[in-house]
C-alpha cells in the first residue's frame, strides 16, 4: 500500500470566523468518527486542524509570522491515507468530512517513502 498525504486547504477568513456550537462540534466529530470507521482500512492516520497562525522560517534564517496574512488560502489539516492507488486516495478524500467547510479543498500527494 502506498502513503498519501491529504493537506485540507480553506480560507484564512472561514477558519478564522468559524465559531461552531458544542452540538456542532460533536457532529463535526462525529462525521470524522464514520469516515475514518468507514475507510479505516485506508486511514493511517486521521491526522489533526491546525490553529490559526504560526512561524515560517525562511532560507538565510528570516523568520515571520505566518502563513502569510494575504494568503487567500492556508493549509488547515491534514490526514495520511495507505491506498493501493491514486484512485483508490481520491475515492476516500472525496467522502472526506473537510467538504462541511465553505470553499475547503483537498490536496492529495503521495509520500515518497523513505
Amino acid at each position: 500500500m502506498t502513503k498519501y498525504l491529504f493537506l485540507y486547504w480553506g480560507s484564512p477568513a472561514v477558519q478564522a470566523g468559524w465559531q461552531p456550537s458544542p452540538e456542532e462540534m460533536q457532529q463535526v466529530f462525529a462525521q470524522w468518527q464514520t469516515w475514518k470507521d468507514k475507510f479505516k482500512k485506508q486511514v493511517a492516520d486521521v491526522g489533526d486542524g491546525l490553529k490559526p497562525g504560526g512561524k515560517v522560517l525562511k532560507d538565510g534564517g528570516q523568520l515571520t509570522d505566518g502563513p502569510l496574512p494575504e494568503a487567500k488560502e492556508i493549509v488547515t489539516g491534514y490526514s495520511i491515507i495507505q491506498a493501493e492507488s491514486i484512485d483508490e486516495a481520491v475515492n476516500v478524500a472525496r467522502e472526506c468530512p473537510i467538504f462541511a467547510m465553505p470553499g475547503a479543498r483537498t490536496e492529495i500527494r503521495e509520500l515518497m517513502g523513505y
